[in-house]
């Protein structure tokens, strides 16, 4: 079926004020931002719009624009809008587990090597001991006396 001259060009000016709606973010519920909404906000046939159609050139003008809004870092679909935000927070969100992990590797192997420090150091003090012990001219010192009792014996 043919459409007169008046008819493409009101066709036309349906789909480019769709184009914008679109384009602006007015994206009807469940659509996203591609030929399909554009062709029934528009009213017009979507096959209409690919090959050798009368729309084809409206088809071309519009997958440019998204394409140049997408360059400038605007996206007109809330849901790829979403889609990207999330991307971006679950890559951070990887980074940081990344980022968790090693800290929590490199205290792991901090606690490991203070412990065998201390077990190291443990065994020389109780060897250091049985060594004490067993000679007979080491002699103890007295136990240190407490603050107020040297204050107390000096008046």
């Amino acid at each position: 079926m043919r459409i007169s001259a008046t008819q493409r060009t009101e066709n036309e000016n349906r789909i480019r004020a769709a184009m914008d709606r679109l384009l602006r973010g007015e994206i009807p519920p469940g659509g996203k931002c591609d030929i399909k909404p554009l062709a029934n906000e528009a009213g017009v046939d979507r096959t209409a719009f690919y090959g050798t159609r009368p729309y084809a050139h409206l088809r071309v003008e519009f997958e440019r624009r998204v394409q140049a809004l997408h360059d400038a870092g605007e996206i007109p679909d809330p849901r790829e809008a979403q889609i990207a935000r999330l991307k971006a927070e679950s890559l951070k969100l990887k980074e940081r587990l990344a980022q968790s992990e090693k800290t929590i590797d490199e205290l792991t192997d901090f606690r490991s090597q203070a412990m065998a420090r201390l077990a190291t150091q443990h065994e020389e003090i109780v060897h250091l001991r049985e060594t004490v012990a067993g000679t007979s001219r080491v002699s103890r010192l007295p136990a240190a006396r407490s603050a107020t009792t040297v204050i107390g014996s000096c008046n």
